[in-house]
């Protein structure tokens, strides 16, 4: 008889054979069984073949494969398959506080570079590090196993899991109610404003206090109309004032217990009264104008809405904004653009916002179709590249992985909903307590929140549809009009597989144009590991968002627009289209103007333009710099770029951000080259 055991990390502990019984019982009482002395006598069997068999301390791992032995040999098979699930599953809890640790200590050294917008001092480390803790829980306790395997393998991406029993991801918040009303963000009520400077000033704790409640972007869907009624009697100079200190306010109040500035986005340029158009231009004017020293701002992302009637044409009562809102992107990279006559977008007049993300939330399966007060409660995201590497060729074998994987998003999801809808109002005190989700309004502290998340909605991502195609095809949807319809054809599939679920779950399930900042470097990384080097696949850092032509690829503006812009109507929970200038196009706006008109004709529903922007932070100097500022001499430069809908400082990219980056093909400013 032994009277120790050798443990995993090498310590030698006692042996204790209660503890083997009580495995044995509770893998028993999992099937089915109450039998506690039989567990005894199958400890006892376990014991003795170990007696006879081992010669000095044994392993815990020698143990656990004897008491697997002894139940399947002894005639308790279903047992045995519970001991064994319960086994892996205690091994990927232990592997994954080995990995929470590792993880811990990179943390402690820089944070990581998931979100470009978290900084690296002390709270963004405090938060990181419980980020890392809650992923870990989530997948090892809460997650069903088959969904949860699905993520660590990288078949599909569960987006912001640290979040994921928490909170909810974002809101088109509902500013003219809370302005008019007043509110109560924690220790007082706050009463409406009378003066548009008070107005701004509220608007900027508005988005702090609710992002403080939850995970995502926060967005105003009417920011110019929502405001007018307090432009009365203000000078123009006060306007500005009034939107400059919101600017300076949205760069500089964090949230998130310090560790970064509110995600926040504004939609503007289709109210006409003369308010609120002295709105829109004040906030035009003032961003345009940049920070105190002229640096590009980062915050807030500007959606400047375009709308035949109300400012597309000469005539048309808001066409002088629009050529403003065009001057200042061609400068500043925003405002981005939002397309209301698209096909998809014009059945709701200019009702429909979007998010700097890409985020789009309006048909509603339980109320009025309307933004304001409503969000995307949470979404993942499906890897594209990996079926179609798995199928190897095979098309019908493409689509039978893809319809179980969208299956198993949709449950994940529902169950991801579950979750949320167990939440109380008083978990999120501003978000539900002020009543800024729809539905909210009559619920109290302890109600359960599920009669206003049914509002939101629940999104399945893609990333890689060229890389796809390419494993499927051998030519991505720019290099063969095949692939492009083949590509048109998976992404419809995945639509119609999408509203199948919203009937089945009776919940607002839509499809989503990923905005792969984490994921598409992830799947990449992985499915390398998996498959190997395929060249045209996974010989990248990364996998192309969503239905993008690569970015590497040599293409006009032009036929970007017109590949791309056929998929914004299948993607109703948000799309994105970008071109790539070579600089800052202001002295060029008729090009801006004409990709902006192509973009129109091409039914795109949101997209922006991209180019570079590096300033010198010891002098000032604004353009194209490489190493060092031809100015000054100085090589402290500020780099700002758009990543995923939002801009940031290249600093701050990931690995294969800075990679995609690097690879981005620009896009000649030509007028006229759409033959």
């Amino acid at each position: 008889m032994f009277s120790s055991i050798r443990k995993r990390d090498g310590r030698i502990v006692p042996f204790d054979q209660e503890k083997i019984t009580e495995a044995i019982f509770k893998a028993a009482r999992a099937v089915g069984g109450e039998d506690r002395k039989l567990a005894a006598e199958l400890s006892q069997a376990v014991v003795e073949y170990l007696v006879k068999k081992t010669t000095g301390i044994p392993m815990v791992e020698e143990v656990q494969d004897v008491v697997e032995k002894i139940l399947i040999e002894t005639g308790h098979a279903k047992t045995a398959k519970a001991y064994i699930l319960y086994r892996d599953r205690r091994t990927r809890i232990r592997e994954g506080k080995s990995d929470l640790m590792d993880t811990v200590a990179d943390i402690l050294i820089e944070t990581s570079r998931d979100n470009a917008n978290v900084g690296n001092g002390p709270s963004s480390k405090m938060l990181q590090i419980a980020s890392a803790a809650s992923k870990q829980y989530y997948l090892s306790r809460l997650i069903p196993e088959d969904l949860s395997q699905l993520h660590i393998s990288a078949d599909m991406h569960i987006h912001d899991l640290d979040f994921y029993g928490k909170t909810l991801n974002c809101i088109q918040i509902p500013l003219g109610r809370l302005l008019q009303e007043g509110f109560d963000n924690g220790h007082g009520y706050i009463r409406p404003p009378k003066r548009i400077g008070s107005a701004t000033a509220l608007a900027a704790i508005i988005l702090q206090s609710s992002q403080n409640d939850m995970f995502g972007g926060q967005s105003f869907a009417h920011f110019d109309k929502d405001m007018a009624p307090f432009v009365d009697g203000a000078s123009d100079d006060e306007i500005y004032q009034a939107m400059e200190g919101l600017v300076y306010n949205l760069n500089t109040m964090h949230s998130r217990a310090g560790a970064q500035v509110p995600f926040s986005s504004l939609n503007l340029g289709t109210e006409t009264s003369p308010e609120g158009r002295a709105v829109t231009r004040a906030l035009l004017a003032a961003y345009g104008r940049g920070l105190g020293r002229g640096e590009s701002p980062i915050f807030p992302n500007i959606i400047f809405r375009i709308k035949r009637g109300v400012n597309l044409e000469p005539g048309d009562p808001n066409y002088d904004l629009f050529q403003l809102a065009m001057a200042v992107a061609s400068r500043r990279l925003n405002p981005t653009f939002g397309f209301m006559d698209s096909s998809y977008n014009a059945p709701y007049g200019d009702e429909v916002g979007y998010m700097g993300c890409r985020t789009r939330v309006i048909s509603n399966r339980h109320g009025a179709a309307v933004s304001t007060g409503r969000g995307n409660l949470s979404f993942t995201t499906l890897n594209l590249p990996g079926l179609a590497i798995k199928a190897n060729g095979s098309i019908e074998e493409f689509y039978t992985g893809l319809i179980r994987l969208i299956d198993k998003a949709g449950a994940q999801l529902y169950h991801r909903f579950g979750v949320q809808a167990r939440l109380k109002v008083k978990d999120m005190p501003f978000l539900m307590g002020q009543h800024l989700y729809m539905g909210s309004e009559h619920l109290g502290p302890q109600d359960p929140i599920e009669d206003a998340i049914k509002h939101g909605t629940l999104s399945i991502g893609f990333v890689g549809l060229a890389e796809a195609l390419k494993s499927l095809t051998g030519a991505h949807h720019a290099e063969d009009p095949a692939a492009q319809q083949l590509g048109l054809e998976i992404i419809g599939f995945i639509r119609a597989q999408v509203d199948a679920l919203a009937n089945r779950y009776d919940l607002n399930y839509t499809l989503l144009a990923t905005p792969a900042e984490q994921a598409a470097g992830r799947f990449a990384l992985a499915d390398r590991k998996r498959f190997g080097i395929i060249s045209g696949v996974t010989d990248k850092e990364y996998y192309t968002n969503s239905y993008h032509v690569p970015v590497g690829y040599p293409v006009t503006m032009f036929d970007k627009m017109r590949l791309e812009g056929s998929y914004h109507k299948l993607a109703n929970a948000g799309h994105i289209s970008y071109v790539e200038f070579p600089s800052p196009p202001q002295d060029n706006q008729e090009a801006v103007e004409a990709v902006l008109r192509h973009m129109a004709a091409s039914d795109v529903g949101y997209a922006g333009i991209n180019f570079p922007i590096d300033e010198c932070r010891g002098c000032g100097y604004t353009g194209v710099i490489d190493d060092a500022c031809p100015k000054c001499g100085s090589v402290s430069i500020r780099r700002v770029r758009r990543i995923t809908g939002y801009l940031s400082t290249v600093d701050r990219f990931n690995d294969s951000k800075q990679a995609e980056l690097r690879d981005r093909v620009k896009h000649a400013m030509i007028v006229g080259s759409k033959g």
